[in-house]
């Protein structure tokens, strides 16, 4: 009856141990799926900050060019403005040499 119930004993610890080794696969392959999905979450987040980092610099760097921009355009209505002032004020010489060359002219 002892050789029974070492047998009995054996098979108990064999099944215990089976049974030890199928519950620690299930929870492996669970915290596997968990971590994934955690992995998952955590990329998707990240794309999103990254995109909205993307988009903030995008609206910086626009702004940053809108000024810019501003800056060159009103040097440039400047610089017109230097040369029109120059270009009248030979236009008024111009005229007052071709009077004086017409007046020569007629007089001679």
């Amino acid at each position: 009856m002892a050789k029974d119930k070492i047998l009995s004993e054996i098979k108990q610890a064999e099944t215990n141990a089976r049974d030890m080794v199928e519950d620690a696969i299930k929870e492996k392959n669970d915290r596997i799926s968990k971590a994934r999905v955690e992995a998952r979450e955590i990329i998707k987040q990240a794309e999103v900050d990254a995109h909205k980092s993307a988009q903030s610099t995008l609206r910086s760097a626009e702004h940053e060019l809108a000024s810019e921009k501003q800056k060159i355009v009103e040097q440039g209505k400047e610089e017109a403005n230097i040369i029109a002032k120059d270009a009248k004020a030979k236009v008024d010489r111009a005229v007052e040499n071709l009077i004086k060359e017409f007046e020569r002219a007629v007089h001679a």
